[in-house]
């Protein structure tokens, strides 16, 4: 299994008992639906090792206590923290209609009702307050769209194109 095959789950935040149970904090807005976990792959060093889980519970809003086969100290644990978890992209639940995963729009293409054809995603930007659409048009400029359903009029995973309806000016800004 290789990090393109996976999805990023959360990172191992803090230890939580002397039994080697860990808190994972959850990037998802539906921390529901790791509750029955079975295996995650722990990104230790470049690789991703399986590990197989005893129990899981929520705990507070966006944690995950974890407890894992074979972590069984503190120490077990201690050696986890700051550790991301990842699951195979095949256990995403299929998005339909203008829902759709940040991975799964990378190379498609963008047009604005008002601009026109825009260019190709090569990337997601999630490190600015609100996610970006960088996009890289003809002439290998970088335009920046924010990720909004405002914006986004639909999505067509067959043709492999997002059109958006921008605010005016908001393209033109990129091409001076």
């Amino acid at each position: 299994m290789t990090l393109k095959d996976c999805f990023f789950v959360g990172t191992i935040v803090s230890k939580f008992s002397f039994k080697g149970e860990v808190l994972v904090k959850l990037d998802s807005d539906d921390p529901e639906m790791y509750e029955q976990l079975e295996s995650v792959f722990i990104a230790i060093g470049n690789n991703l090792v399986p590990f197989f889980v005893q129990k899981t519970s929520l705990h507070k809003s966006d944690l995950l206590r974890i407890k894992f086969e074979d972590v069984a100290s503190e120490a077990d644990a201690e050696a986890l923290l700051r550790c991301k978890l990842y699951l195979p992209l095949s256990l995403l639940p299929k998005l339909t209609g203008n829902q759709f995963y940040y991975h799964e729009v990378i190379g498609f293409s963008v047009e604005d009702q008002r601009y026109g054809t825009v260019g190709k995603i090569k990337n997601i930007d999630e490190n600015a307050h609100q996610a970006l659409f960088v996009i890289e048009d003809p002439s290998q400029n970088e335009i920046l769209i924010p990720v909004s359903d405002e914006f986004i009029v639909s999505v067509d995973r067959k043709t492999k194109k997002i059109v958006v309806n921008t605010p005016e000016g908001l393209i033109e800004l990129y091409k001076a």
